[in-house]
């Protein structure tokens, strides 16, 4: 099992950017995660690439917001990836609306020619 990221100052979350142009006229991103699950899914930046690549594997829409949490009204929590399996890899869910005002920063996010995300650098997208 992979530990949270206790010094974490930002998390990232990646959407379309329709569904970041939608939150923009909003003020907040509700994704349908929130209504479904109850939270919205966050990534570390050594996370962000495994659920690109199981959800949007080849998808060139999205962009990567990179969210202050000193920002967020709403608890994040670090729960299990795989909710029946306790030991999988943490991952960061925010139980609550993202505030656009939390989204300190937006990237383009695409794969490689062969579809993949590849991990992002520390310090760049």
């Amino acid at each position: 099992m992979q530990s949270r990221d206790a010094d974490a100052a930002e998390l990232l979350h990646m959407c379309s950017v329709e569904d970041w142009a939608r939150a923009r006229a909003l003020g907040e991103h509700r994704p349908t995660s929130l209504a479904e699950s109850g939270f919205i899914h966050l990534s570390a930046r050594y996370q962000i690439h495994l659920p690109a690549n199981r959800l949007y594997r080849g998808r060139c829409d999205l962009v990567v917001l990179s969210v202050a949490l000193n920002l967020l009204d709403c608890p994040v929590r670090w729960e299990p990836g795989v909710p029946s399996d306790p030991e999988s890899m943490l991952f960061p869910h925010l139980y609550g609306p993202l505030p656009i005002a939390a989204v300190t920063s937006v990237a383009n996010f695409r794969p490689g020619p062969d579809g993949f995300f590849e991990p992002l650098a520390q310090t760049t997208y």
